[in-house]
């Protein structure tokens, strides 16, 4: 397995008396990743479903992630876990960040209503949004009252099965959040459910979910924000993406082409959210580069990058945290999108046409 970027991983005392679990790693601009379902600080640098998400943020950005209250490294026996603790948990780590610095704020699934509130409580913290598979009603508040009773029956399934050693039960989450999944990431999440979060806590997380409504906070939004959303997302439906972009005031839209609530490493909509992201937040091809660097995804920039310092494969694969056979596959697919034969190539292409690595 190759080894993980180094993270530093801290605790923060909330005003209610939960310990958070936060971790820093990367340099960079200032990203914080509000928490969403079902996340472990440690295991996720290990996930086929969540390890190429923490590498993509800690190679571009000093990236802060942690556990929400009742999951992974946080405290799990936690009184009160309504969506009104989000934003102040959210405030919490914020606050534990030095040195202090404008961030970007990431929002996946529900952490978009802790990240929208925080950013209109907030707005001099702030300097982007960013928010995918978001929403602003959670499923009790849209008014379809088929979708009510079909979660009210995955809520007590998560009650009657959730620790159970057959994986079936929480094969119903899995199929949700990534049915594109190969067996190897449809075994890792199923797990992942089990040692995340105990059967009660998971239903009573899935009900605070469904009571969102942070409809009126939309237009008070004054941070540049950017909403992405897989058109065929069934955990939260595709217009519930647009809803929230159209809500917002000046917010940008992607939709994007799957059908994964976490998109997963080999689909081409994960480039796509990669590339979206890094443009928005001024990330992107730097003004007067050739366009022939344009078609390059971020992973293969950074590459390239390390090619012009003439570091050979093994140093990459050391430098990012990489294989050396993934180094070569992203090497042979860079060559051809450059249309160049080798490194040499490579190289003397990138210093005469203006390329320049991303900040």
């Amino acid at each position: 397995m190759d080894p993980a970027p180094r993270q530093r991983i801290r605790y923060v005392l909330t005003p209610d008396g939960v310990k958070v679990a936060w971790a820093e790693v990367g340099k960079g601009p200032l990203l914080v990743k509000a928490a969403n379902w079902l996340t472990h600080l440690e295991y996720d640098w290990e996930s086929p479903v969540w390890r190429h998400w923490t590498r993509f943020m800690a190679g571009n950005f000093r990236a802060v992630r942690y556990d929400e209250r009742g999951c992974g490294m946080t405290d799990w026996d936690v009184a009160d876990l309504s969506s009104e603790r989000w934003v102040d948990d959210l405030e919490a780590v914020a606050d534990s960040i030095e040195p202090r610095e404008p961030m970007i704020l990431l929002g996946i699934s529900q952490g978009a209503a802790a990240c929208i509130a925080y950013a209109v409580r907030h707005p001099e913290r702030v300097s982007h949004l960013v928010l995918y598979g978001g929403y602003s009603r959670g499923i009790l508040r849209r008014g379809d009252q088929r979708a009510e009773r079909a979660y009210a029956a995955i809520v007590e399934l998560a009650q009657l099965g959730w620790g159970s050693s057959n994986p079936a039960f929480r094969q119903v989450f899995t199929s949700r959040f990534v049915p594109d999944a190969s067996e190897e990431q449809i075994g890792w999440f199923n797990e992942l459910c089990r040692k995340t979060t105990s059967p009660e806590i998971a239903a009573r997380l899935l009900n605070t979910r469904a009571q969102v409504d942070i409809v009126d906070l939309l237009p008070q939004v004054r941070t540049p924000t950017l909403v992405l959303h897989a058109r065929h997302d069934v955990v939260t439906p595709f217009d519930e993406g647009r809803r929230l972009a159209a809500g917002i005031p000046g917010a940008q839209f992607v939709s994007l082409e799957s059908g994964n609530h976490v998109l997963l490493e080999t689909e081409p909509a994960w480039e796509r959210f990669q590339e979206a992201m890094l443009e928005f937040v001024g990330l992107s091809r730097p003004v007067g580069e050739d366009a022939a660097f344009a078609a390059l995804s971020p992973r293969e920039r950074e590459i390239l990058a390390l090619l012009t310092e003439g570091l050979g494969n093994a140093e990459i694969a050391a430098r990012l945290s990489l294989s050396e056979k993934t180094v070569r596959n992203h090497v042979s697919k860079l060559f051809d999108k450059l249309g160049v034969w080798t490194r040499a190539q490579a190289i003397v292409l990138a210093r005469d046409r203006g390329f320049r690595a991303l900040a």
